[in-house]
């Protein structure tokens, strides 16, 4: 693209001003406590509790992605953000006032105090590989694609441009940086998203549609639903509703509820009500992708076809900025590409950090003094940031398979973790042995999956393509299969001690009376209602 002054000058702006704050909420050069450093204080209030939670969540990958899949399969990928709706209450609801009830600090030292050390370390392993692969990994590579298709800028200057930026207020400031800065990035990518939407909705008249029905007959038969049977995905595109529901609340229970990068911010509120409502909070932002950042997929289909077509869906969203949108709202939206990309890659870093300080330094050396631990979580960050980015030049070495990796990953870590997870949380009678067993078994399986699934020379995978088992349902019947092995193992070991037992869900917790309006329980409520009457609206049109 050729990016004007004005353009370049609102990015050059944006990016410079979002360090700045950055590096003044995180206190600047001032020493900080491990407390401060690693959780904020405890200081972080509900608003930005959700808003760094959703920008944590959305990268550079659901931005461009989703511009893409809108154009090939319309709105199918939408059932990935509304099934994360009922998991975000959730976590207001339950998970997050437990864990800041009982004061934790890191989901592995969860694990440890009710299973085991082993458990802690398997959960730190895995916390730190996610991050980096993952979180910071695929988005630094994502970002790189999107600075050298805007910028014309070589990958690797792309990479270190934006590795740079980031973890200099990350690292420097802490989790109060990352969720300030989350919050402004939030909002960016938003808007960015909402401008291209309408910008998008008022061009559909200057090619003759000038109604809903029009428009319906312009794109693909159920290009519209979320819900697709097998019929429809072979036709359309997508995943079958089926998978999605089963295979979902597995990969769910990890990200949500156990996923460091992620939870770390709940873990930071400065009350148990900021704890619930943050989450929630996130759950409504998590309405908005459907229509802002897919729809605009489907409505490049309608404008672009042809063009598009012709470049290749990877540069469906180039496409729509530059087509779209006049002059300084395209380095709004740019900047909001970065935004997107920057918080990611920072609440990676910082989640990294605090893992390795108190999960590992910590418990091997107790006596390690606070400003030691700020000094090594500052260390980790930057030899992450290192690791990370070979990790996504290698990965921008082998094309189009990354989004592939990212899914295998995730379906083959999940089943052991929530397994272990949610059977720990609701059943007293769950016992250290069984989360071992079922950690080590639940690997075993995940390694097998990822290695049989994984594309060979002609694109073909052997579990889904071959044996008809699409990634969902992998990860599904390995959770059944963890979940069978923790139960089994649990009744044939010892009983877990009365403090193991402690740390379990309590109804007694949540039996209190409701006392105004704005309670968590009306606000989870009024979220799911919200939802369901969505959802409903959307497969009616469709």
């Amino acid at each position: 693209m050729n990016i004007t002054i004005i353009d370049l000058s609102i990015i050059a702006i944006y990016l410079i001003g979002i360090v700045i704050v950055g590096i003044w909420a995180g206190g600047g050069f001032k020493k900080q406590s491990s407390n401060n450093y690693f959780l904020a204080g405890r200081s972080l209030g509900w608003g930005v509790v959700g808003a760094s939670l959703f920008a944590s969540n959305i990268s550079t990958v659901h931005i461009v992605g989703f511009a893409e899949s809108g154009f090939t399969s319309g709105l199918s990928d939408g059932i990935f953000e509304w099934m994360a709706i009922p998991c975000l209450v959730f976590l207001g609801a339950f998970i997050a006032p437990f864990y800041f009830r009982n004061k934790i600090a890191t989901i592995p030292e969860y694990f440890e105090r009710r299973f085991d050390g082993v458990s802690r370390t398997f959960m730190v392993v895995f916390a730190i590989l996610t991050a980096l692969l993952i979180h910071i990994g695929i988005s630094l590579y994502a970002g790189a694609t999107i600075m050298k298709e805007f910028f014309g800028l070589d990958q690797l200057w792309g990479v270190l441009l934006i590795s740079f930026l980031t973890a200099l207020y990350t690292i420097l400031g802490g989790l109060k940086a990352v969720a300030v800065t989350e919050s402004i990035q939030s909002v960016m990518l938003l808007g960015g998203s909402i401008l291209i939407t309408v910008f998008g909705l008022m061009m559909l008249p200057e090619v003759g549609i000038t109604d809903f029905e029009i428009f319906k007959s312009k794109i693909n038969p159920g290009s519209l639903s979320m819900l697709r049977s097998d019929a429809t995905v072979a036709q359309t595109g997508g995943i079958p509703w089926y998978a999605v529901f089963l295979g979902y609340p597995v990969l769910g229970i990890w990200y949500w509820f156990t996923d460091q990068t992620i939870v770390q911010r709940a873990l930071g509120s400065k009350s148990e009500n900021d704890s619930r409502i943050g989450p929630m909070f996130t759950a409504i932002l998590k309405l908005a992708p459907v229509f802002f950042m897919l729809l605009p997929g489907l409505l490049a289909f309608v404008l672009f076809k042809d063009e598009i077509n012709t470049a290749g869906t990877g540069q469906t969203f180039s496409i729509l900025v530059s087509k779209l949108l006049p002059v300084g709202l395209v380095g709004l939206v740019i900047a909001s590409l970065l935004a997107a990309l920057m918080s990611s890659v920072a609440a990676a870093l910082n989640s990294s950090s605090t893992l390795v300080s108190i999960d590992i330094i910590k418990r091997l050396k107790p006596e390690t003094s606070d400003e030691k631990l700020v000094t090594i979580g500052k260390i980790t960050a930057f030899v992450v940031m290192i690791i990370a980015i070979l990790f996504s030049l290698i990965a921008g070495s082998k094309g189009g398979s990354i989004i592939t990796i990212v899914n295998s990953i995730g379906s083959s870590i999940a089943p052991s973790i929530s397994a272990v997870f949610i059977l720990g949380y609701f059943w007293k009678r769950g016992t250290k042995e069984a989360a071992k067993i079922t950690f080590a078994i639940g690997l075993v399986i995940g390694i097998l999956m990822f290695t049989l699934d994984f594309p060979d020379e002609n694109g073909t995978k052997l579990i889904t393509d071959t044996w008809g088992v699409i990634f969902m349902m992998q990860a599904w019947w390995a959770f059944v299969i963890c979940c069978i092995l923790f139960v089994s193992v649990s009744l044939l070991t010892p009983e877990p001690t009365t403090q193991q037992k402690a740390l379990t869900f309590s109804a007694s917790a949540y039996l209190d009376k409701i006392k105004s309006a704005t309670d968590y329980r009306i606000i989870g409520i009024i979220i799911m209602v919200v939802l369901v009457v969505l959802w409903s609206i959307i497969e009616f049109l469709a």
